[in-house]
């Protein structure tokens, strides 16, 4: 009986733990080796494709800015691949987490549903207290 808040106490914590864990990893980007090489492929491309700024190479530096379309192409194509995956295990476990929660919490506010939380001494309801008296009597009334 003693543990019971504590027990709460580390329930509720946990999930909330738990809960702000996954949104981390849905937003942390972690970049593959393939991704970084795809991003140093584009910038060299791009940076040869600048340095050829002649009338007789403009074929030349124009071949290279369609490769970097592509590479960028291609390293959108992964990039989506990959956040589509992260957000289908995001969901998956979000939702799980989130039936979860409501579990334990009704258990919790079933096993808790007769004890008292707090109890106001009557000299500090004085100007309210009868309005509450009367409040509580006609809910004692109403239910008979």
């Amino acid at each position: 009986m003693v543990l019971r808040p504590f027990i709460t106490l580390f329930l509720v914590t946990a999930f909330q733990l738990v809960s702000r864990y996954l949104e981390i990893l849905l937003k942390k980007e972690s970049a593959s080796d393939e991704q970084v090489k795809l991003r140093q492929e584009i910038k060299q491309l791009l940076k040869e494709a600048s340095s050829l700024t002649t009338p007789s190479t403009f074929a030349q530096a124009a071949m290279l800015k369609r490769k970097a379309a592509a590479k960028e192409k291609e390293l959108n194509k992964i990039q989506e691949e990959k956040e589509k995956a992260k957000k289908s295990f995001h969901d998956q476990y979000s939702e799980s987490l989130k039936i979860a929660k409501v579990l334990v919490y009704c258990m919790l506010l079933w096993s808790f549903w007769s004890t008292p939380i707090a109890s106001v001494p009557q000299h500090l309801l004085q100007p309210f207290g009868t309005l509450l008296a009367c409040t509580v009597s006609f809910y004692k009334l109403s239910r008979k």
